[in-house]
């Protein structure tokens, strides 16, 4: 394989429905679980705004952006976090960092029924502009993943509208904004060490710098970016409710570029309160028996996509989960390992 496919989404943004992309899409998830996505339609002064003014934030001194720490940000689970606070297996990732999801207000339903991951945003009062560019992207990435995953339905032999008009339909949208600093070449230190994503859907947006890799049958594939397009992978649940048809794929970031590297991560999952059974028919047929990467079994998880999720990123910040696993909505699930979110 010499680099992730490109798949040409413009038709499922404009249509719809697009059976050639859906084969390409289905083509990708079965043998490595990541392609690109191109003719999206996400304007490129928007990305050039989000870049702008993140780069404006991590160029602030560390005390300011402290102002935001996630500390601050309570359940919602918003704000900073400095150079070696996330973990990734337990071993602390190389990057800093910002966690952003959807605006909630203090009367939003899910906030007044004590959610966990729902609430305000945490912006800095320096670079006033990276509100409005966060705030917007994360309103045209939703556009882009709805049209992704009707491609993905399709490629299942679902309805295009199957996820939208369900799991989909008041999606779990979490944002991070990363900062890796240059790793020595000598290091044997990672920007996020070897992981899966926990949730369905991810589009990574990367500057220039590249870094990232991803782990194939035949060894280790670099995915540097390619410019006008997202690099989109799957993640564990969506794994979980093909029955392993479909798989995620573990990747890495090592930063040898000598320059910063900024990702810019947006996860697209499930409702919060949403139960996740296995998907119906042949979406659900074909695993083949190969364990993963972790050993987990992902079809073990019963429950709510919010209970698996607590879980999951209770994991990431050791030190400010106690308490958000309260509220997570009906039923009792469980789920283990060391998947997480983060590119």
């Amino acid at each position: 394989m010499a680099g992730l496919p490109i798949v040409d989404v413009s038709r499922l943004v404009r249509d719809g429905e697009d059976p050639r992309a859906a084969a390409e899409i289905e083509t990708a998830c079965r043998v490595s679980g990541f392609f690109s996505v191109t003719g999206h339609g996400v304007p490129e002064e928007l990305i050039a705004r989000l870049d702008r003014s993140a780069r404006a934030f991590f160029a602030l001194p560390e005390a300011e952006k402290l102002e935001i720490a996630m500390a601050r940000g309570g359940r919602a689970w918003r704000g900073f976090f400095p150079v070696g606070a996330e973990l990734t297996s337990g071993v602390p990732d190389q990057k800093e960092g910002l966690y952003f999801g959807t605006e909630l207000g203090p009367d939003a339903p899910q906030v007044r029924a004590g959610l966990p991951l729902h609430g305000a945003n945490l912006f800095p009062r320096q670079v006033p502009e990276l509100r409005s560019a966060v705030l917007e992207y994360l309103d045209a990435l939703t556009g882009t993943a709805q049209a992704v995953l009707r491609g993905v339905a399709q490629s299942l032999g679902l309805a295009p509208g199957y996820f939208a008009d369900g799991y989909t339909a008041e999606p779990t949208v979490l944002f991070r904004i990363f900062r890796y600093p240059p790793t020595p070449p000598d290091s044997d230190a990672w920007g996020v060490g070897e992981h899966t994503d926990y949730g369905l859907l991810t589009l990574l947006l990367q500057d220039d710098n590249g870094g990232l890799q991803v782990k194939t049958p035949t060894g280790w594939l670099d995915a540097p970016p390619v410019p006008g397009t997202f690099v989109c992978n799957i993640g564990d649940m969506l794994d979980r409710m093909t029955g392993g048809w479909y798989r995620s794929t573990p990747h890495r970031v090592r930063n040898l570029s000598g320059n910063e590297r900024l990702s810019f991560p947006f996860f697209f999952d499930p409702g919060f309160t949403a139960e996740v059974p296995a998907l119906p028919g042949r979406a659900a047929a074909g695993a083949d028996g190969e364990r993963r990467w972790d050993g987990q079994d992902l079809r073990a998880f019963t429950g709510t996509y919010g209970e698996y999720l607590v879980t999951k990123v209770g994991k990431v910040f050791p030190g400010l989960s106690a308490g958000i696993g309260a509220s997570t909505g009906p039923g009792t699930g469980s789920a283990t390992g060391t998947a997480r979110e983060s590119v």
